[in-house]
């Protein structure tokens, strides 16, 4: 019993710390798992190149995917990555996506792009479970679930986990993890990281919390489309409240067509098209850490 599943990563246009509604996109670089089952049991998380990460993430997801599509197997995992963790790009969501969709595979439980009634596993059997259409965004919020009781977020990160699993762009409510709006986009992809990570379990939600007026704000700019506007005013904005400099993102300015902190950080993204990137490609090069050019997504996650 054997699945494997990749999801891309994704920057952000709206935080939701602010008023838990968020929005995010999905780039082209992406989180790999591989899931191997067998009779009930633990769960063993190999982490390629990270030997001292938290699994439990990883291991919530697959504990929750068997008991709701299974019979609650254990087995190994290895996830690998050309995602920098803690680095505000959405690693975990990728994880979460990733793992899901392969233990689902494992279990030979077939996921389809939409449902007119997606199924609940918070609440059913695992027979009931198994009756009913597994969608995209069934297996998303699973992996939010994982995530919550993993304690790796603060909202849930409804928002991420779409824009990873359904890719294109996505506007969210993290409370009731709930789609308000989807779409394909077409964006070159800027990306600065620095060498510090952040973790989005120890943001500062009270300081965020203060911009909830202004996140209304970037939702509805987001909801209009507007989403390059949105994700900059969302990036000075939230720079301030987690106290992350505010300078990559003006160095990005006028060149990019939007620009913001990614999640709770460090990393901050760049839109636009890859010839006005590439100057400011140049001064983010002068920077300590990584820059690197990439591509939105819009198939978002896959069964291999």
């Amino acid at each position: 019993m054997q699945g494997q599943a990749r999801a891309p990563a994704a920057g952000t246009v709206l935080n939701a710390l602010a008023n838990r509604r968020g929005a995010a996109f999905a780039i082209d670089a992406y989180v790999e798992a591989t899931v191997e089952l067998g009779d009930p049991g633990p769960v063993a998380v190999a982490v390629v190149g990270e030997p001292d990460a938290d699994t439990t993430l990883v291991e919530r997801c697959v504990a929750l995917t068997t008991a709701a599509y299974g019979d609650g197997e254990g087995g190994r995992v290895t996830t690998e990555s050309d995602v920098p963790l803690a680095a505000g790009l959405k690693s975990s969501s990728a994880a979460a996506n990733a793992t899901v969709l392969a233990t689902l595979a494992a279990l030979d439980v077939p996921v389809h792009d939409s449902s007119t009634s997606p199924a609940s596993t918070d609440d059913a059997g695992a027979g009931d479970a198994r009756e009913s259409a597994v969608t995209r965004e069934d297996a998303a919020r699973l992996g939010v679930r994982a995530a919550r009781e993993a304690g790796v977020t603060v909202t849930g990160a409804f928002d991420d986990a779409s824009a990873s699993m359904l890719g294109g762009v996505t506007v969210t409510d993290n409370d009731a993890d709930a789609l308000l709006a989807h779409e394909p986009v077409d964006w070159d992809v800027l990306v600065w990281t620095p060498p510090a990570r952040a973790y989005s379990a120890d943001a500062d939600v009270a300081r965020c919390e203060r911009l909830a007026n202004l996140a209304d704000f970037v939702l509805e700019t987001a909801l209009d489309g507007r989403y390059a506007e949105a994700m900059t005013v969302n990036g000075f904005a939230f720079c301030a409240a987690l106290d992350f400099p505010t300078d990559p993102l003006l160095a990005a300015l006028p060149e990019a067509d939007g620009v913001s902190l990614s999640g709770t950080g460090p990393s901050v993204t760049a839109i636009g098209t890859a010839d006005r990137l590439a100057a400011v490609e140049a001064r983010w090069h002068e920077r300590e850490g990584t820059t690197w050019m990439t591509t939105t997504q819009n198939e978002g996650a896959r069964v291999a």
